[in-house]
């Protein structure tokens, strides 16, 4: 089984070697480390990794900058880490993967929980994001085959059933999704109702 690959991100020298040295004894993969924020950009875009652990405090680019592109990209969940705990740190990152915080400096008894912690929380995020847009386009190819089906009783008098038919048999026949085949329907009924229109402006 492929370990989780984390990145780091801290100026502090000391945190960052406790780290290291914690995770990789555990058996996990430390795919990169980093001493400030624009390091960190560039090597988490590079490296994808698994999961951030980030000091609230990082120099240069600051923590927040780095949350929020982790955020945008969808990158990995982040561990945040800071000097003190302050719920001010809460608020500022409530809208970004933060999965735990911890106070440094930081233990094994506290660090790994919330390693396995945030992974496996992050992974059923994920998952329900991916439901989520599966069900979202389910619906939306059931209102155009709704709407197609509309069509077809109502330009060559069939009945819902006729019609769902017609388009699942178009489907097999040409391979492709019933969606796509409503979509064709539409486009063509808008084409000739717009024809038609035309055709009856020229007329009067």
């Amino acid at each position: 089984m492929r370990q989780p690959k984390i990145f780091l991100a801290s100026t502090d020298q000391a945190s960052l070697q406790t780290l290291k040295q914690i995770l990789q004894r555990e058996g996990y993969a430390v795919a990169g480390v980093a001493q400030d924020g624009s390091q960190a950009l560039r090597l988490i875009h590079t490296l994808q990794p698994d999961l951030v652990i980030l000091d609230s405090e990082l120099a240069g680019t600051g923590a927040l900058e780095v949350a929020r592109f982790i955020n945008e990209e969808q990158v990995a969940p982040i561990i945040m880490l800071a000097s003190s705990w302050h719920r001010n740190i809460i608020n500022k990152t409530r809208d970004f993967p933060v999965f735990a915080y911890l106070v440094k400096p930081v233990q094994e008894t506290t660090l790994l929980p919330a390693v396995e912690a945030a992974l496996a929380n992050y992974e059923k995020l994920v998952r329900l994001e991916k439901e989520l847009n599966k069900l979202k386009e389910t619906l939306a190819a059931r209102k155009v085959i709704e709407r197609a089906k509309g069509i077809l009783m109502e330009t060559l008098g069939l009945t819902e059933a006729e019609a769902y038919r017609r388009i699942q048999k178009q489907s097999m026949d040409k391979c492709v999704p019933m969606k796509a085949i409503a979509e064709a329907i539409i486009v063509a009924h808008e084409l000739q109702t717009g024809q038609r229109k035309k055709e009856d402006i020229k007329k009067s």
